[in-house]
């Protein structure tokens, strides 16, 4: 399947997300000009170029609003937040992209448009401005659901309602056109699935015209929850609220690179230099099949019925498990018991545990983390003679299968009085 793979080592933001998935395009400058058309109407250039972080040649994207660079003035050392590492959304970093009520709005507007040159948009109005982008319909909704997830966060860490919230930088015509144009992209490129990286958020503390903020900043901490993250010895805001929301949105999940083969890779750079590339790293490829990254919990019990067994796995299936299976086995005491196992993502984690110790006996579960590979799946409905049959395909790793659903299988040998192989053939033979 087509896959494409996001590193993430130097965390994110919309501009450097935008110039890597340029890069894995065949024409960079066509994409250019179609997005730069788009964004005309509101007097919105794009502009790529050329940077070098360690050696390594990559691309670098620059908003012009009114043909000047949004925010540049806030690009220089020394302005009221240090240590960001991105390019011109590094203002963005200052109050966490953030939102305010009504209230902090009128008492700070003068402050931000005199000293800072911010803008403070609701979500109304970065509607209306989307609604005048010639965007395809799938396009419009990405973008606007990208923005509904920073706009919960914001509502989140300032305590007021989505609809009282104003953005300031993520509300800027750059962070626009970056989610637009990511947006794009990702139509332009299709991927079947998409695998970030573990985030690098960055460390320490930023400082911005409220006060300090800890780093990763209130509004990117919970648009990251259930995401990993991590830090380290890098001072300063890696990830952005822009960036955050993109990764979230567009993410099929978030582990290590897939088994793949490379067809394309693209380094979109931020503008700051460190000793380690400032770049988000895109890869696009083909991968054999789906990879998931799955938890094995187990525990050991000799004191339950077969019917309590029973239970407990049933319980353990409806919520979501994906395998729950026994073994039978010598306990201490020279007891037989039993080894239950439970298959299950890392996000139903705690409600798998919740289960095992609600309903068997165990004192403790053990983890063992795996990776699931298997086939892409899907299932078609024939119409057939003997009525509607499913039938299950899959493919990849250079194999494929087939296979009809058992139930209506058993149906069909059921109303002719044949066995299942002989109402298999049938449903073959239609």
């Amino acid at each position: 399947m087509k896959t494409l793979y996001l590193d993430c080592g130097m965390g994110a933001a919309g501009d450097m997300l935008t110039a890597a998935l340029t890069e894995l395009l065949p024409d960079s400058d066509l994409f250019f000009n179609k997005l730069n058309k788009i964004l005309s109407v509101l007097d919105v250039e794009v502009k790529k170029e050329k940077a070098v972080k360690c050696g390594i040649t990559g691309t670098h994207a620059v908003v012009l609003v009114g043909g000047t660079e949004e925010g540049e003035e806030h690009h220089h050392e020394g302005h009221h937040h240090e240590g960001h590492g991105h390019g011109h959304e590094d203002h963005e970093h200052y109050h966490e992209g953030h939102g305010h009520s009504h209230e902090d709005h009128e008492d700070h507007h003068e402050e931000h448009t005199h000293s800072h040159g911010h803008i403070h948009r609701g979500m109304h109005e970065i509607e209306h401005l989307i609604s005048h982008l010639d965007l395809p319909e799938k396009v419009r909704e990405d973008v606007l659901r990208v923005y509904a997830l920073i706009a919960e966060a914001e509502s989140h860490a300032h305590g007021v309602p989505v609809s009282e919230i104003h953005f300031h930088e993520v509300g800027t015509m750059d962070a626009i056109a970056d989610i637009t144009a990511v947006c794009l992209l990702m139509k332009e490129l299709a991927p079947d699935q998409v695998v970030i990286s573990p985030v690098h958020v960055g460390s320490g503390q930023v400082k911005c015209a409220h006060g300090i903020l800890p780093v990763p900043a209130p509004a990117t901490a919970y648009i990251l929850k259930e995401v990993p993250i991590y830090g380290g010895s890098i001072s300063g805001e890696l990830c952005t609220p822009t960036g955050a929301a993109l990764l979230k949105y567009f993410g099929s999940r978030f582990g290590d690179m897939p088994v793949m083969k490379v067809q394309a890779v693209g380094y979109g750079m931020g503008k700051k230099d460190f000793p380690r590339a400032n770049c988000v790293r895109a890869m696009l490829g083909e991968s054999g099949g789906e990879e998931e990254r799955m938890l094995e919990l187990s525990c050991n019990v000799d004191d339950m019925t077969a019917e309590e067994m029973g239970f407990a796995m049933e319980q353990l299936l409806e919520s979501g498990a994906r395998e729950v299976y026994t073994i039978a086995a010598g306990m201490k005491k020279s007891r037989p018991g039993t080894v239950i196992h439970v298959i299950c993502t890392e996000q139903d984690r705690e409600k798998m545990l919740g289960l095992l110790f609600r309903h068997t006996t165990t004192l403790g579960v053990r983890e063992t983390v795996m990776q699931r590979y298997v086939l892409e799946r899907k299932i078609e409905t024939l119409h057939t003679s003997l009525g509607e049959v499913r039938r299950k395909s899959s493919s990849g790793y250079g194999v494929s299968r087939v296979k009809y659903e058992y139930e209506d299988l058993a149906r069909i040998a059921r109303e002719r009085g044949i066995s299942l192989e002989e109402a298999r053939r049938l449903a073959e033979e239609e």
